[in-house]
């Protein structure tokens, strides 16, 4: 990985470090706000609605933060974002009334939707054919920054949440002034068309439209991660700390595999062919949980025994086999984005990709967690073969755009 590290220029070592950064500071906050809240005695409802206002403010506007990043240039971007996050935590450390956690809710999500398309339109751009090999080195030091924000964040909290909003502070003062005097602009490129033109050219090309929703499948997975799988983690456990070794596996399971994986499908595969494998292997992940839960009943809470160990092991197995997929996927699928899409437009692209993939995995998850809140012991399989096609529909649906030679550069501007 170090080798790996070591071949990429200075502008994308300084974004993929920069992503540690942002995880880091991120998972020092987030994991840790719900508790928060509910010790200053808002009600679980009123909890949901500010992560959901955060969530929103994020996912909602992506478009338009990637077309921004297309006319006023990644850098720009990218650093406003990183700027707004030292404003959103520093609130945190300030205020506990609800309509001031709303406001630090909501800018630490712009701040997501002003940085993200950047990042990865700037990547794109910098990493020229290398790019599943640029985003793989990526994704490793953005699991790295999601291991450790959460461990630091835990430590911490024992003093006070203000220190670990007080600290992710810091993190995001230290990335902004980094970008400012070490990342460098690049040129932006002339649009020959005003933004809703550039929404307009999105909209209407086709291949990409089909390519985003085959790719939709893979947040639609991602997304188990902090759903299906913890929850059935502590289900056949009934153990809380189930849910931090899924969390645990993924992660190192990302971090040592992650580049080595994206190598080994390079080596054999298409950028197309390891992206729709990927997905496929993504969902059969949840294979193992769906033949062992309805032999696994409901364990109450308690701590570790034998027993709740080994009924553990179809979650974390899964787990392993699903972080695999993503290895496979998520690269492969940055690559080809702009190749389905455009580059002069990279960001706007990027950005209305996040969109479709979001309300792709809103419309998913209320549909998992209805199956999982009516579930009955003879229909505990159902989610979990339900996640078993969006895989193999994702999949199914990237395949086929690769046989017929749908993901390759196209040499017209038509759509």
């Amino acid at each position: 990985m170090l080798r790996s590290f070591g071949m990429l220029s200075a502008p994308s070592r300084l974004l993929v470090v920069n992503q540690f950064g942002i995880n880091l500071g991120f998972y020092l906050v987030l994991p840790f706000l719900a508790t928060y809240m509910g010790s200053l005695g808002y009600a679980a409802a009123t909890i949901g609605l500010v992560l959901a206002l955060r969530n929103l403010s994020q996912q909602g506007l992506f478009l338009v933060g990637g077309s921004a990043a297309d006319r006023i240039g990644c850098r720009p971007m990218i650093i406003l974002g990183c700027a707004l996050r030292i404003a959103a935590f520093g609130l945190f450390t300030l205020v506990d009334s609800l309509t001031g956690l709303i406001v630090a809710a909501v800018l630490t999500g712009l701040a997501g939707a002003f940085f993200n398309p950047a990042v990865r339109a700037y990547l794109m751009h910098e990493a020229g054919d290398r790019r599943a090999e640029v985003f793989s080195v990526f994704n490793v030091f953005a699991h790295a920054g999601a291991l450790v924000g959460p461990l630091l964040g835990a430590a911490l909290l024992a003093v006070d949440f203000r220190l670990v909003a007080g600290v992710a502070c810091i993190v995001f003062t230290l990335l902004t002034v980094a970008q400012l005097f070490v990342l460098p602009a690049r040129a932006i490129e002339p649009q020959d068309r005003g933004v809703l033109g550039s929404w307009g050219e999105v909209v209407t090309n086709r291949r990409f439209l089909v390519f985003a929703l085959g790719g939709a499948g893979y947040f639609a997975l991602y997304n188990q991660l902090y759903l299906v799988l913890p929850v059935e983690a502590q289900r056949v456990s009934g153990v809380a700390g189930a849910v931090s070794a899924v969390f645990v596996v993924s992660t190192v399971v990302g971090i040592v595999g992650q580049v080595r994986i994206t190598a080994w499908c390079r080596a054999r595969w298409s950028a197309g062919r390891s992206m729709a494998v990927g997905l496929v292997v993504m969902g059969a992940g949840f294979v193992p949980l769906g033949i062992a839960a309805p032999f696994l009943a409901t364990a109450p809470p308690g701590q570790w025994t034998v027993s709740g160990v080994l009924a553990a092991v179809p979650v974390l197995f899964g787990t392993v086999v699903f972080t695999v997929g993503m290895a496979m996927t998520n690269p492969f699928s940055m690559a080809l984005l702009p190749v389905v899409g455009s580059e002069s437009l990279a960001g706007t692209y990027y950005g209305f990709y996040y969109l479709v993939s979001a309300a792709v995995v809103a419309l998913t998850n209320t549909g998992i967690g209805e199956l999982l809140d009516h579930g009955t012991d003879s229909t505990r399989w159902l989610p979990f073969a339900v996640l078993l096609a969006v895989g193999a529909a994702g999949g199914a649906v990237i395949a086929v755009m690769q046989r017929r030679g749908l993901l390759e550069p196209r040499t017209s501007t038509s759509a």
